[in-house]
């Protein structure tokens, strides 16, 4: 059928990318450690280490997923075809949209796929742990700091993740003066990757009597959890150990008491703070980890500037610094400044649609690019 022909045209250029899909998916490799795995999980001792077990589980569950999600797509491609073949042999006018839903669907499933085989960094595969802070702006930047940490809320509610929040310190008037959280997930961090850096604001103040058009900022910082035992020592010397009063939920008993935690760490000028756990104890021993993994990435790097491979630069939360510029006055305009990717439904991406970013983010580190939030161009 006539109708079919650019369907045709179109999903026989999918052939080549679907062969450069499965060699960078290993698939060959995959498939034969899913049978090791299978044989492992067979073994009746293996339950007698629980973590180990479930780590194996998790993995095998991760393995599968890319080896049917392939497999699927092939054969997806496959009934495609067989459908525009009995269209050929049998012209019926109803088989176009069914054909055309078809590969509407194919191609969703295939920008998914494709995407997963650019989280290939050491550490994509992690959870996320994910901080913001107010910039320059004063309540108006507080206001947009609590705006961002909707939409990153929202855009994991809608993924699957889960959201807990580690710290979190209120506005004076609205929103956040900083909120640190973590994204639990597969690829939680491998996705979140890509909003590390400053986000602009631009637009009619809600704070200001007379209306006008305001800028302001907020940094968000992006770091993998990772749960391995990492082997890093902290001399408690070069620490200080503060405790305060937990601002957060969790109860009457946990804001009565100092449960909270902020750890600063002198040579590095790194500080860590967790006040969502119900006890002191805990709180320490999650502040520790977030420690021990920020000076893991030093130690792996060896120097600070290499760090930024992982956090992404750490720069002032200020005018020509920021990734990405949101526009809400006089025109709606969501524009990133590195891979030049925009969005016109500003409300849409605040809801947490911030898909259309991640993906263009990965495209473009894909190619060989870099942060350079600090172009003339972006100023």
């Amino acid at each position: 059928m006539v109708e079919l022909d650019p369907i045709r045209l179109e999903l026989n250029t999918y052939d080549k990318p679907l062969v450069e899909m499965r060699d960078s998916l290993d698939l060959a490799v995959k498939e034969k450690r899913i049978q090791e795995l299978n044989r492992e999980m067979e073994d009746p001792h293996i339950w007698d280490n629980p973590e180990e077990a479930q780590r194996k589980m998790k993995q095998l569950a991760s393995l599968k997923e890319d080896v049917n999600g392939y497999n699927n797509l092939v054969e997806n491609r496959n009934d495609i075809r067989d459908m525009i073949a009995m269209a050929d042999e049998e012209p019926d006018p109803s088989l176009v949209p069914e054909v055309q839903e078809m590969f509407d669907d194919f191609k969703q499933k295939f920008d998914a796929l494709r995407m997963k085989t650019l989280l290939s960094g050491e550490y994509d595969g992690c959870n996320a742990i994910v901080t913001l802070h107010a910039g320059t702006g004063g309540t108006e930047a507080m206001d947009w700091t609590g705006m961002l940490y909707r939409m990153y809320t929202r855009w994991a509610e809608a993924h699957g993740f889960q959201v807990e929040v580690l710290d979190q310190l209120e506005g004076d008037e609205a929103g956040l003066k900083s909120v640190t959280f973590q994204v639990n997930g597969e690829n939680a961090y491998g996705l979140l990757k890509s909003e590390h850096g400053v986000h602009r604001l631009v637009r009619i103040s809600p704070f200001n009597a007379n209306g006008k058009r305001q800028t302001s900022f907020a940094a968000c910082e992006v770091m993998p959890d990772i749960e391995e035992d990492l082997d890093i020592e902290i001399d408690p010397k070069d620490i200080r150990i503060d405790t305060y009063r937990s601002s957060g939920a969790g109860g009457q008993h946990i804001n009565k008491t100092s449960s909270a935690i902020r750890i600063t760490h002198f040579p590095t000028g790194i500080v860590v703070t967790c006040q969502n756990e119900r006890s002191q104890f805990q709180n320490k021993d999650k502040a520790f980890q977030e420690l021990k993994i920020k000076l893991f990435m030093l130690k792996k790097q060896q120097n600070a500037e290499k760090l930024d491979d992982i956090r992404g630069k750490v720069t002032e939360i200020a005018w020509g610094n920021q990734i990405r510029s949101y526009f809400l006055q006089p025109y709606q305009l969501i524009k990133d400044l590195r891979t030049g990717e925009e969005q016109t439904n500003a409300q849409k991406v605040l809801d947490g649609d911030i898909d259309p970013f991640i993906n263009a983010y990965l495209r473009w580190t894909a190619l060989g690019n870099t942060d350079q939030t600090d172009k003339p161009e972006n100023r």
